[in-house]
Parts: C-alpha cells; sequence; structure tokens
C-alpha cells in the first residue's frame, strides 16, 4: 500500500465510527458557501454519517455573506440544535456567533478553518503541511526562478497556514537567490475569476518570464492556468493547487497542472459529524477521539483538534484518486494521449 495513504487510512481508524446511535441529536451545519465543488462532498459526506448514526441535519448557506453566517448562527441556536459545524466565511467575523453559541451551551466544531476560540473545536487537514506539500510538487521541477505565489482567501487562516508551509519548503532557495518571487496576492473567496486576473497582470508585470507558480488550491490554479494558457505557457510552467477537484486532476493527467494535494472531504465530513454527535451528547472537547492540542493560529489559542493526513496527487499516483472512488477514469483521462499517462492505461 502507498505509504502516504496508509496515513490517511489509519487516521481514519482512529477516529472510527462511534459505537453508539444518538437518536434526537440534532446537528446545524453553517456553509460560507457552495461556490466550490468540494463543499458539496463534504455536506454528502456529514449528511451520511448523521443519518446512520440517527441525528438530524440542519444547514444554512451563507453565500459568502460573512453578515448572513452571523444570522444563519443565530438562526441554528433559536432551532435548539446540539451542535454546530461551521465552515466559515471570516473567521474574525464569526466570533461573535460561536461566542453566542457556547454561552448556550452549543459545542462549535470549525469545519476545515479555523474559528480561534478555546471553547471551539478545531478539525480540519493538517494545512501547512499541504503548503509543503505544494511547494515541494513544484520545487522538484523548478528549483530556481521566477515563482508566482496566488494565495488564497485573505480573511480565511488556512491561506496563511498554507503559505507558512510553502515558505518553510522555499524561504531557503529565495534566501540563496535561486528562487525570486515576483507575484503574490491573496484571491478574495478563492475566486478563480480574481486568480486569473491577478495572474494575467503578473505575467505582464515580468513579460511572461514566469517559471513557477504556487497556487493554493485548483480554483485558484484554474484561473491561474486560464492566464497562463493565453500566453501559450500552459504546460511548461509547473502549478500546485489543492482540493482534488476532478477538473483539476484531469489538468495533471494532460500535464498542466503538477499537484492537487489531495484532502479527501469524504473523511473529513465523516469526522465532523462524529465529532459534533459527540460533543452534542455531552462529551467534552479534550475527550473527543484523536484529538491533540493545537496552538499554531495567529494569536496562539490553545484548542482541542483534529488534523487529518492530505496527500499529494501528481501524474505518477493519480491511480490513488481512481481506486479510492473519488473520481472516475472516465474523467481523468478526458482528452489525454493514449500511452501517455500510467493511470489512463
Amino acid at each position: 500500500m502507498n505509504k502516504q495513504l496508509a496515513v490517511v487510512l489509519l487516521t481514519s481508524a482512529a477516529l472510527s465510527s462511534p459505537a453508539w446511535a444518538e437518536d434526537g441529536v440534532v446537528i446545524g451545519v453553517s456553509w460560507n458557501n457552495f461556490q466550490e465543488e468540494r463543499w458539496k462532498t463534504d455536506e454528502a459526506a456529514i449528511k451520511t454519517a448523521l443519518e446512520e448514526a440517527g441525528a438530524t441535519y440542519i444547514a444554512a448557506d451563507a453565500q459568502s455573506s460573512a453578515s448572513k453566517q452571523l444570522t444563519d448562527i443565530e438562526s441554528l441556536i433559536s432551532q435548539g440544535v446540539d451542535a454546530i459545524i461551521v465552515l466559515a466565511q471570516d473567521s474574525e467575523a464569526i466570533g461573535p456567533a460561536v461566542a453566542a453559541a457556547v454561552a448556550e451551551g452549543i459545542p462549535v466544531v470549525g469545519y476545515d478553518r479555523l474559528i480561534e476560540n478555546p471553547d471551539a473545536f478545531y478539525l480540519t487537514f493538517d494545512n501547512k503541511e499541504v503548503g509543503r506539500m505544494q511547494a515541494r510538487g513544484v520545487f522538484e521541477l523548478k528549483p530556481e526562478g521566477n515563482y508566482v505565489f496566488i494565495k488564497g482567501n485573505p480573511t480565511d487562516p488556512n491561506a496563511d497556514f498554507l503559505f507558512q508551509g510553502q515558505m518553510e519548503v522555499l524561504q531557503p532557495a529565495i534566501d540563496a537567490g535561486a528562487i525570486r518571487n515576483v507575484g503574490e496576492a491573496y484571491t478574495d473567496n478563492w475566486n478563480p475569476e480574481y486568480a486569473q486576473s491577478n495572474m494575467e497582470q503578473f505575467l505582464t508585470a515580468n513579460n511572461n518570464e514566469v517559471d513557477a507558480v504556487v497556487a493554493s488550491n485548483d480554483g485558484t490554479a484554474g484561473g491561474a492556468i486560464a492566464a497562463l494558457a493565453a500566453q501559450g505557457l500552459a504546460g511548461s510552467v509547473p502549478v500546485s493547487g489543492q482540493d482534488g477537484d476532478h477538473a483539476a486532476l484531469n489538468r495533471i493527467a494532460l500535464g498542466t497542472q503538477t499537484v492537487s494535494v489531495w484532502k479527501d472531504s469524504r473523511e473529513l465530513g465523516k469526522k465532523a459529524a462524529e465529532i459534533a454527535i459527540e460533543l452534542g451528547s455531552g462529551t467534552p472537547l479534550d475527550a473527543v477521539p484523536g484529538a491533540i492540542k493545537f496552538s499554531d493560529g495567529p494569536k496562539g489559542v490553545e484548542m482541542n483538534a483534529v488534523l487529518l493526513t492530505p496527500v499529494p496527487i501528481t501524474r505518477d499516483n493519480l491511480g490513488l484518486a481512481i481506486d479510492a472512488g473519488w473520481v472516475t477514469k472516465t474523467l481523468v483521462c478526458q482528452g489525454v494521449t493514449p500511452g501517455a499517462v500510467a493511470a489512463c492505461n
């Protein structure tokens, strides 16, 4: 078995399905949006796990509005939910709503994005490691040259965790002068169109002399690649991403994207449901199976957390995502030259 996949499976086993089923437990979920492909996958995993445990699912979509998300959480509190899972639009702005839930004795699970509150639980993949994996994937192909950094949403702590991980890998080469940072920008709401616009500006500013792009997710990678393609550079400039979006995995097979760090959101959603039911049933934060102490946020607040392990997907191991049922071979291999990619043979 692939070593990295084994780590994922072992991590999943550490939080195996609970032996109990709490009829009547109601779990509220506040989504920041459904703009990205992956959130529907997360939602399906959460709903399935809750249904199997006999719990009830209630959800609200903030539609990328921090103010609406505050109202959504207040509504979930008023509906008497036993725990709330929050995918934060703005981790700072959401603070009062989280405090209100905690004051009402309703546990909060910060889902995938850090909500820095000691009374909340944090569930995510190891985002600094995701950043490291992204940087390594690009650096292996381009150990020197002009680098562009297409970062995530500025109000999402993950954007900075990712960049910190990327810099852990690349800073020595930057300090040595082998790598030059010729463009760096956040991407509001992780919007691919904004990423494309930023990439276009960086290409113009550098006369198309860009050797590598460290993009922080697959949506922003897609935007960057569209800008590269318009200049005839797609496929010659390595580009990173994350999430294992189906379109990104196809781009990897086609050779226009180098790596997508796969965070199996089916596992993340399942764990969120399990942890929410545990907490909603009275389990203390530090008694959740697999919980560790986490204090790497900007404020250094110590929290209870579960961090799952991601897997970088490249042309060499595309079969992992296919074999796991994450994506079909047909989707991954669409338009791929026969014999060019092992997973498509």
